[in-house]
Parts: structure tokens; sequence; C-alpha cells
């Protein structure tokens, strides 16, 4: 037992509970208890008496670059001008790296700080420290945490739960005591409660009654009422077991085991209760007859105990869309096969996803193997699929969804589907995804991690708000930074990272494309633009003056390629911008989020440096069908018997935009003469591979990684680790296992709901969880919000239906039709951009739309014709009188 971790027990009886957690408790192993009943769960934590919990939360340690740190007692730090001093606290502890002058500093014992009104921070006595020169950073440090937890014998009876208010506290001792008195009526009866019999139902509530009171933190009794209504509807549907359910606990249950053994965030304190009784019908429904919750020897009795079979038959007919076969869709598409969505007659699933399955999926999408490298993630999911339910219907397609195959996800598609569940990684196509639903009038299933943070939600026709992406979250997605800022005054370690992220795309993708146009045609570099040209000319009239031929080139090219960068580009920089330049208005020009950049000196014997020339030959090689290697002391050897280029032969730098423009112009016959010579010996040989920047590949992510430190060292900014690097150029979302697992089971029970019969509002949940900092919460979705122009009042999930009708329509008869419809004059009519009406057209005009067919009009204005089996013209309407906040009802014009 010493040599043990964690334990864990699963749907286990209340005595061996208790005598393994005992024993667990007196050796110091952390204990753990996970049982579901039906749509109730339980997770009980003991991580002992003394538990040191080393990073309590997810956030990353706050690092920040300095500006300036005085000599005095206390030590002033300012921060450069992008950095949030709001974001320490008086009494973070700190440390510092990085620091020229005041070098006493670095590595030094976490200091407290004091943050000053100003934003200036006060570090402690700082009096006989060097003088600050420049740089450095103040990183944060985390503080560990102790936690104390009862043993199960004590907790039974004085529980501590995780609960977000007073009303979800005594509902989670309800449920405590409902899970008791189950236990108990299992010991009395040797079984559990029979599926919705009030009879069994009944005892437990008597059960529960007669348990001793329940005690608070000091021991004091808890003056509180037991819900019999809510233990009574646990003990109904208590004898199922749903997936959903158990894909939400033991999420939970395996984060806390991560917890005991990473000492990483805070463990559950101690019993969670988790119910989803809103799968259930209202209260005042006819109750069930228990025929229809009654085993039928099958894979689903344990859905059928809670449900009846009347739905299980309900859920095999329907067809799902589900779009994104990723982390979350691998999870969703595999609890579809265990509750049996679309696994009979007519129903079905169509998985869609265009990507491909790449080595850094297989930590969290469970349906993929080694073996299924670069196949399509949908297909392989779909066959997984199969594998779990041989009765799934499952339809893989490697298209995604967006305005350019709206010819394959269109009428036809969506009239035979019944709603869609999303599994997306970026808040434009959820948008898109959510616009067809809203279109389609269909429900959406959708939900979202990141880290250990995740949400689920639904969005029901009529019912719910429809979708919405967070405001803020969308914007992050097209933020961009200024290509000058990017280029040569970098101030936050994004900026280098973007920086090197570019380096990468010119160097080894570009540069081959264009030397391979030429190679093709040798055609005038008329058609290429400065930036295209300078590229060219950078590899081309380089350091080599031609191609590479051996590994040692490869290796020159890259020091070269250092040198240009880090030192000789710096230099040059500085040489137009000395450090103490100074403006007409009598600022220094190197001040604000401008740091002064110094050059680098190579250095074999460091690791970055070593490590960009790695990167940077062997790509180049790559790039040249050449062989590379992975041979770091061989290569440090050879850098240090190759002296460093020439200043001569490597291509200018410029600090400006204006520039740039102005050397293109200087590009002249003369020069352009020499890049075609020079090209014309680039052409002789096979063409060149141009290369794609891929997150799993070791070289490409270490290139930019090492070139992004190095430029950090430039210019004073903190530099980013490899991991950071990679999340951030590879654009990965964090995912772990457990919370997609978590979030998957919650769109899993909102299922229930949407294929049952119709429900009100009040039973769908919206959900959030931070599996960190163990804060779980479920609330109702709102009502879709009513507009109102006049008389007309409608949301966002209404339409005007017109019926073209046989013979069609013309748009005059349309326009009469909607006036008679809503009782209000039409302004203006479009489809798409194109306008198809105007009141404020000369009569004439207005004449010659007024007497065409609808269909007619818009192939004449658009120069469309409809789609292969479209269904629906979808026109906007403008009214007179209309505000312009006012957003009208489509009109769907049915062909």
């Amino acid at each position: 037992m010493r040599s043990t971790q964690v334990v864990v027990l699963t749907a286990s009886e209340l005595q061996e509970q208790l005598k393994v957690g005992t024993i667990c408790h007196k050796h110091g192993v952390c204990f753990l208890v996970a049982d579901t009943r039906g749509l109730v769960g339980q997770l009980f934590c003991d991580f002992g008496e003394d538990f040191t919990v080393q990073d309590p939360t997810e956030a990353e340690p706050l690092v920040a670059a300095i500006q300036h740190i005085s000599q005095g007692s206390p030590g002033i730090l300012t921060l450069r001008e992008e950095a949030d001093a709001h974001r320490f606290n008086n009494g973070d502890l700190v440390t510092f790296s990085g620091i020229e002058g005041m070098v006493e500093l670095n590595g030094c014992a976490p200091r407290p700080l004091h943050v000053q009104r100003d934003g200036t921070l006060e570090i402690g006595d700082t009096t006989t420290f060097s003088h600050y020169l420049r740089g450095g950073a103040v990183t944060e440090v985390k503080r560990p945490k102790t936690v104390s937890h009862e043993p199960l014998d004590t907790a039974l009876f004085q529980p501590r739960v995780v609960a977000q208010s007073p009303q979800e506290v005594h509902r989670a001792h309800c449920l405590h005591q409902a899970f008791h008195a189950l236990h108990k009526f299992q010991q009395l009866h040797g079984r559990p409660p029979k599926p919705w019999d009030p009879v069994d139902a009944e005892m437990v509530v008597d059960l529960a009654q007669a348990l001793e009171s329940l005690k608070g933190t000091e021991g004091e009794p808890l003056e509180e009422q037991l819900d019999k209504a809510l233990v009574r509807r646990v003990a109904l549907s208590s004898a199922g077991g749903l997936s959903p359910m158990a894909a939400v606990l033991g999420a939970v249950a395996a984060q806390e085991v991560l917890k005991a053994v990473s000492k990483k965030f805070m463990p559950l304190d101690q019993w969670l209760y988790f119910d989803a009784l809103d799968c259930l019908p209202e209260d005042e429904e006819p109750f069930p007859n228990p025929e229809d919750y009654a085993p039928r020897d099958c894979r689903y009795d344990g859905q059928i105990a809670v449900f009846g079979a009347g739905f299980q038959e309900k859920l095999s007919h329907q067809r799902y869309l589900l779009v994104g076969a990723g982390a979350i869709g691998c999870e969703l598409l595999k609890g579809f096969a265990l509750v049996g969505l679309g696994a009979g007659g007519s129903g079905g699933v169509t998985v869609a996803d265009m990507d491909h399955v790449e080595r850094s999926n297989l930590s969290r999408q469970f349906l993929f193997r080694p073996q299924d490298f670069g196949r399509p993630k949908a297909e392989v999911a779909a066959e997984a699929a199969r594998r779990l339910n041989s009765d799934l219907q499952v339809t893989p397609l490697t298209y995604q969804l967006d305005l350019t195959t709206e010819h394959i996800y269109g009428d036809n598609f969506f009239s035979s589907v019944d709603g869609v569940a999303a599994a997306l990684d970026s808040f434009q196509a959820r948008r898109y995804v959510a616009a067809r639903c809203t279109h389609y009038l269909k429900p959406l299933l959708e939900a979202g991690t990141k880290g250990t943070l995740g949400s689920a939600c639904v969005f029901i026709p009529h019912v719910t708000e429809d979708y919405r992406a967070p405001a803020s979250a969308a914007a992050s997605e097209d933020a961009s930074y200024p290509v000058c800022t990017v280029r040569h005054f970098p101030s936050t370690t994004e900026h280098t990272l973007q920086w090197a992220r570019d380096e990468f795309e010119g160097l080894f993708h570009l540069s081959a494309e264009t030397i391979n146009c030429h190679q093709q045609a040798l055609t005038s570099l008329a058609h290429l633009d400065e930036s295209q040209v300078l590229t060219v000319q950078q590899v081309v009239l380089g350091v080599l003056r031609q191609r590479p031929q051996t590994w040692r080139d490869c290796v020159l090219w890259a020091l070269g390629q250092w040198q240009l960068c880090f030192h000789y580009g710096i230099t040059q920089l500085l040489s137009r911008f000395p450090p103490d330049k100074v403006l007409e208005n009598g600022t220094l020009f190197w001040s604000g989020p401008k740091q002064c950049p110094r050059p680098l000196e190579f250095d074999a014997s460091q690791d970055t440096h070593l490590l960009y020339v790695l990167a940077a030959a062997n790509l180049y090689a790559q790039m040249h069908g050449l062989p590379g290697s992975r041979d770091q002391t061989a290569l440090r050897r050879l850098l240090k018997l190759q002296p460093l280029p020439d200043p001569q032969d490597l291509a200018p730098i410029f600090s400006s935009d204006l520039e740039l423009a102005s050397a293109y112009a200087e590009f002249g016959p003369e020069q352009s003469k020499q890049l075609h010579e020079a090209l014309e010996i680039w052409t002789v040989g096979p063409p060149l591979e141009p290369l794609t920047f891929e997150k799993d590949n070791d070289f490409h992510v270490d290139f930019v990684a090492a070139a992004a430190s190095l430029r950090a060292q430039n210019y004073g900014i903190p530099p980013a680790d490899r991991t950071k690097t990679k999340r951030i150029v590879g654009q990965i979302t964090p995912a772990i296992a457990t919370t997609t697992a978590a979030v998957a089971g919650l769109v899993g029970l909102e299922l229930y709901k949407v294929v049952g019969s119709p429900r009100p509002r009040s039973a769908f949940r919206h959900s959030y969880l931070n599996l960190a900092e163990n804060y779980f919460s479920r609330w109702v979705p709102h009502a879709p919000a009513i507009q109102k122009f006049h008389h007309w009042k409608w949301t966002c999930w209404d339409r005007l239906e017109v019926p073209a009708g046989q013979p069609e329509r013309t748009l005059e008869s349309l326009l009469a039709h909607v006036q008679k419809l809503n009782g209000l004059r039409v302004r203006m009519l479009l489809h798409g951009k194109a306008l198809l009406y105007s009141a404020g057209w000369s009569p004439e005009k207005q004449d010659q739309h007024l007497s065409r067919r609808v269909t007619d009009l818009v192939l004449e204005v658009t120069r469309q014709v409809p789609k292969p089996g479209q269904r629906v013209l979808v026109l906007e309407l403008s009214y007179e009188g209309e505000k312009e906040d006012v957003t009208f009802p489509p009109l769907h014009y049915k062909l």
C-alpha cells in the first residue's frame, strides 16, 4: 500500500469504501470514491491531513519586462509601458532573470513586492546592488498551499461539499443523504431499487429521513429539512447507468487523480455532487409505467432504466450532424455510439472534418492510433465508432462546413438532419455552423475547452437564444501586429514569435516557391512585389551565391542568416537610429514601447545559438533535397573552425516600409541583371521543396523557438520556452482529455432533452467548469430576444415564408404579399449584396423589376442560378420608417 499513490473506488458498497478509506488515510495514500446512480453522481476525495499543492492554479506565472530598477531601500522597479502592473498584487513573491547591470537580482530567492499607486513595484533593498543597465524580466513565484482532509468515516457525517451558493449546499446535503440511503437499501434488500418503482422509492425516502443528522464544520448539527421530493426522484431513476454521467464524473475523478500525483491544482474539498435530474420529465407529467423501464437484456438497459424503451427507440432513429472530429468531436462520437444515437432504422450520424490525423492528436483524441497518421480524421473516427457499436450508422465527410461547400451541405442535406453537434476550435467556424442551424431551425449542441476550462451549450429554435461568440474571444482570433513593429520594434514575446514565424515562411516556403516559378519559366521579375524580390535576393544573393551542394554549405548559409538577423541587422538599425537619437519634439527615439536593441555575438557554445544554426541548416538542406544532420557535437566543431560571414555578403535590413519601398525603387536594371544571373545558376537542378510549417516537426518548432528567443535577447524581452512557442505559433488550443470528456458528457445530457418530448426552456442547461479550481456552474439559457417594429414582434428564429407558386409570382406580387402579411411597405429588397428593389428608384426602373418573376430577376442581377437541390432563396427586407438598430426576419422564398 505504501508504494501506491492513489486508490480509486467505483461502483462500490459503503462498507468497502469505509474500510479502504481508513487504510488509505492511515498510510497517507490519496483516496477517491466515484459513483453514479442514474442522473446523480458522487465524488469524494481524501488526500490526507497534510497534502501540499505545489501549483494551486492553472494560470501561468506572471512575467513582465523591466524598464528600470532604482538603487535604494526600497528599490523601485518600473515595468515597460506594455506590461500590466495591475496583474501583480501586494505580497506576491517574484524573482528576476536576464537583468544586465544589477545582476545580483538574477535568480535570487523570491522577494515580496508592493504595488505602488503609479504602477511601480517596491522590491526590497537594492542599495548595495550594481547599477541597473537594461533588460530583464520579473516573474511571479507561485506559493504552495497545504490541504487537510478528513477520513471518510468522519466526512460521511460531517461533509464539506463543493457548491457555489447556500441553495447548492442544501441540495448537495440532500443528495448526500440520498446516496447514503441507497447504500442502506442495498444492504437491507441485496439489490438496488427497481426502476421507477414507487414502493422502493418511498423506502429510500424513509431510510434517508431516519439517517443521523449531518453536522457542520464545527461539529454543530445542521438544521436542514430533507427535500423528500428530490430524494424520491433520485431513487426512482437510480437503477440506471448513463454514459454521459460516467463521462462527467469520470473526467472529474481523473483530474483529481492527476492532482494527487502531480501536486498541481487544488483538490476537491471533499464531496462533489453533480445531478442532471433536469433531464427527466416535469413532475406534473403522468407517472411512467415501470414496465417500459424494465431490462431488455440489451446494451442500453442502463439507459432504458432511466428514460424507458420508447425513448431508446426514438434515440436510435435520430439523424445528427457532428461537425469536427478533433478532441471533443471524438468524445462526442464515442458518446453517441454508447447511447445508441442513430443506431437503428433510418437513424445515423454524419461526421464532417477536413483535417488529417497528426501525432499530437494522440494525447487527447482516443479514437486515433499511431497507424492512422495522415488519414482523414472523419474516416478514422467513423471506423472506430463502428467498432464501439456495430449498429451505429455513421457517415464520414471530409469537406469542411463553410460558404464554399453549401452545395454539399445544402437544403437537401439539412432537411434530413434532426440536430447538429459542433466541436470546433475557432469562433469563426462556430458562428458559421450556428448560422446554418438558425437558418434551418435545427437544435445546436456546442462545446469547447481550453486546458481545464470547459463549456457546453444548447440552442433550441424558438425556445432559447441563438449562439453568440464571446466578443473578446472572437476579436482575439483576428488580432494582428503592425508589420513594422514586428520587424524592427518588438516589445512583447508575441512580437518575437510572430517575427520568427514570418522568417520561417519567407526563408523556407516563399523563396522556394518563387525560385521554382522562375525555374519553370525564366520570366521577368516585374510581376513580383518588393517583399518577394528582396526575399529571393536574401536567399540567392546571400552568403553562398550559388545552390548548396553539401551539408557544410547549408551550415554556412545558416550561420550567415544568424549573423544577418541577430548581429549585422541590429548594427545596421542602430547606425540609422543611434541609442541617443532624439526626435524633433525632444523625446528619445528609443523610448516607450520602442526598446533599443543590441547586437549579439555568435557563440557556438551557447545552446540557443547552436540550435538556430542546426534547425536552419537542416531546413535549408531539406528545401534543396540534401541530407541533413542531428549531430550537435560535430556541428559545434565545424562552427568553431568556420569564420563569420563578411557583412558585404549579407542582404540589407530595412527599418521601415518607406526604406523597403525606397530600396525596391533603387532595384534597377543592374541589380535585376545580377539577380537574373544568380537565378540561372540556381535553376540548374531539381525544383526546391517549399516547406510548410508543421507544429509536430521538431526542426520547424526548433527554428521558430530559437529565432524568437534570440530576437528576444536582442531587445531585452522575456523569451518564450519551447512549449509556449509550439502552442502559440502552432495555434494549439490547450486540450486535455479530462476536460474534453467532461464537456462531451454535458452535451450528452442535453441531447437527452433535445431528443425527448418538447421541453420548456427551464429544462435546458448551459454549463461551465474549471477543473483546476473546482468550479462547476449550470444555468438556464436566456430566452430569444424579442424585437418589435410597430405592431410586429419577432425573434432571431422567425422568418417570413412565401411560396413561389405555380406559375411563379412576380416581384410585384411578392411585395404585395409581404405587405399583406405584416402591414408594412417594403423599402428595399436584397439577395445577398444584390439589390433587387428600391423604393427610391425611378418609376421606370421600378416597373422594369416589378414585372419580372423573382427567380429571373435574381439570375439577372446576380448572374447566379440556384444551386442543385436549393429549396429556398433568402431575401433581406427593409421597411419604410425603420430604425437603424432593427434587424428584420429574413424572407424565405420557397422554390
